[in-house]
């Protein structure tokens, strides 16, 4: 099968580079997937979840905004924040939802209140992440648990 590479980076590392299949991506305006050969595209992305493909397994990414340029053969991510499944603190992550939660129901100012509001986005989305690869894992048979 065609693949097309990837690089997702964020200001602090490179947190995947590879070839997969197919990319589905968290845009500004809706999922956006993405396969080799795709027209150039320049777009930003939200808060979501970032889904690579290749060879039958689904890599799952917490991605927290950022850009992503398309070209036929490479696809770069530039994340503000960006972590594998297998990386996400779930304890932090719920610590993280219920601070943001509490922020949220005080009186604050329309910047502070966005600010909560984005926390716990990102803290919703990383749970979210955390919880379908933790499924995963228990769905496979024993004999392909690693």
């Amino acid at each position: 099968m065609a693949t097309i590479h990837v690089d997702i980076v964020t200001a602090e590392r490179t947190v995947f580079s590879d070839e997969v299949e197919m990319i589905t991506a968290p845009g500004i305006d809706g999922e956006l997937g993405i396969l080799p050969r795709h027209a150039p595209l320049l777009t930003a992305l939200q808060v979501g979840v970032l889904r690579l493909k290749r060879g039958g397994e689904e890599t799952l990414m917490a991605i927290g905004g950022g850009f992503m340029d398309v070209t036929p053969t490479k696809v770069v991510i530039l994340a503000d924040s960006a972590e594998r499944a297998d990386e996400i603190d779930e304890t932090r992550a719920e610590e993280a939802r219920r601070r943001a939660e509490r922020l949220m129901s005080q009186k604050l100012s329309e910047i502070d209140f966005a600010r909560a509001e984005s926390a716990l986005r990102r803290s919703l989305i990383r749970l979210k992440v955390a919880d379908q690869h933790r499924g995963r894992r228990r769905s496979r048979p024993p004999s392909e648990r690693g």
